[in-house]
This record gives structure tokens, sequence and C-alpha cells, in this order.
């Protein structure tokens, strides 16, 4: 399976208009990748606090497909992917019951802190790209085998 996280929307994550505002997407799509980098045993504290290496945001995109409003419990499905020795890519799939509401992607790039240049993944991470492409994986072949 891929990693899923479960949510509810919080009256803190909406807009005027009483949907989920926009940037707040963003923010809940970073909960999932913090809690997947958890879920493989990776010290959050030590990833985030004074790190060697970091892994800035370089490109972010979300599409609405349905707009998600406060109580709504969201299921987000978390699909990492290597793209290159120093980049990945995250996937996110929002769903409200069996409805998909929205998809995002957010493009990392592996940096030196102090240099901040380009450096390749370190091994903990392409661990967890490889966990979580296996697991995805096997989640879509199962899907698959159920359709036919």
């Amino acid at each position: 399976m891929p990693f899923t996280y479960k949510r509810t929307v919080r009256f803190q994550d909406t807009d005027a208009a009483g949907v989920v505002y926009f940037a707040n997407v963003l923010g809940i799509c970073h909960e999932v990748y913090e809690e997947s980098l958890e879920a493989s045993s990776i010290n959050l504290k030590d990833f985030f606090t004074n790190p060697s290496v970091g892994f800035p945001i370089v490109h972010a995109s979300v599409d609405f497909l349905r707009p998600m409003f406060v109580g709504d419990k969201l299921l987000i499905s978390l699909i990492p992917q290597k793209i290159g020795v120093d980049k990945f890519e995250i996937t996110y799939e929002i769903t409200v019951g069996e409805v998909v509401v929205a998809k995002a992607i957010t493009r990392h790039v592996c940096i030196d802190v102090s240099s901040r240049s380009k450096q390749e993944l370190p091994e903990e991470i392409v661990e967890w790209l490889e966990t979580n492409r296996r697991d995805a994986e096997g989640a879509e072949r199962r899907k698959s085998r159920e359709i036919m």
C-alpha cells in the first residue's frame, strides 16, 4: 500500500468561503510527508533541525477537483519517486470518501546546507523513496488485478 494518512479538515484550514484555503493544501501535504518520514524511522528533529543536508521544494502544484469543508475526513496518499541522483518528487492524492478532491506534487532537491550546492541524496532518503515506491507499485498491481 502507498503511505496513507488520515486527517480531518479544521476550521483554521478554511477561508472566508468555508472551504480549505488553497495554500493550506500544501501545508497538509507537507504534514503527510513528515509523517511518512517518521513512519520510516527517520528522526524528524534531526532531519529538520540544523541538518547538514536539506531538501527544499523547488516546484509545487495542486489541482483542486472538489471543495473540502470543515469536518471532511481526508485520506491522503503519498507516492514519492526518485527523479535523479539529487532530486525526488512526491505525488499526493487527497480523497473524501471515494471521491478524489485534490492532487498535488512537490519536487525536492538535495543540497548541502552550508554551501547551498546540490548533492546526491543520502542513503536514508534513497531507502525511504525505494520502500514507498515498492509499496505503491504493489498496491497498483493489486488494484489492476481487482479490475480484471
